[in-house]
């Protein structure tokens, strides 16, 4: 494990939500599929000989099940925290990415384009989630369990490195956070 890091991000495995087409999941607690498990598994093996010593998750099942998969591997609980969640997306929520390109061309555009000014309809601004998500990473960092390993969602993974980037979340669209990536923090 690289010293410099206190922290690792995972993301989830896979849902049928996340499969193409993909879906919207933000607040929609999608549970993993078999694929997504298999790939917890073998996040588990990866992380196995890291030493961590704390183990946080999202409470969505997605990241919940990953996390508990990890955790029975290198013998640790989980300690769910809410904040880690993805974000709130509202009416978006349930539907196809490709769809709502389709028929709210301007919103989609907005969403892809500025998203430090983007409010998702009925739901949260990516502005807040990383508030709450660097909220939450700081908490686990005050509790000294460290090195530990924090498993969430793409999105909130992003957040998380936009809060690092001069930029902002000017550059959140910019990562690829794959099932199951490991990301130092």
């Amino acid at each position: 494990m690289d010293e410099s890091h206190a922290l690792y991000l995972a993301r989830h495995g896979e849902t049928d939500d996340n499969r193409e087409p993909i879906r919207v999941q933000g607040f929609t607690d999608t549970p993993l599929n078999d694929t997504g498990r298999r790939e917890a598994t073998e996040l588990a093996e990866r992380v196995a000989p890291m030493g961590f010593v704390s183990l946080w998750s999202s409470d969505l099942s997605r990241a919940r099940e990953t996390a508990e998969i990890v955790g029975n591997r290198i013998d640790l609980s989980v300690r769910l925290d809410p904040r880690l969640r993805e974000a709130n997306r509202g009416r978006w929520e349930g539907r196809r990415f490709i769809d709502i390109e389709r028929e709210e061309p301007e919103r989609y555009a907005a969403w892809r384009s500025a998203p430090a000014t983007f409010h998702f309809p009925g739901g949260e601004s990516l502005r807040e989630q990383l508030e709450r998500v660097t909220a939450s990473l700081a908490d686990v960092r005050r509790s000294r369990e460290i090195p530990a390993l924090v498993v969430c969602h793409g999105g909130s993974i992003r957040v998380a490195l936009c809060a690092q980037d001069p930029r902002g979340l000017e550059v959140f669209h910019r990562f690829e956070i794959p099932n199951v990536a490991l990301v130092p923090l």
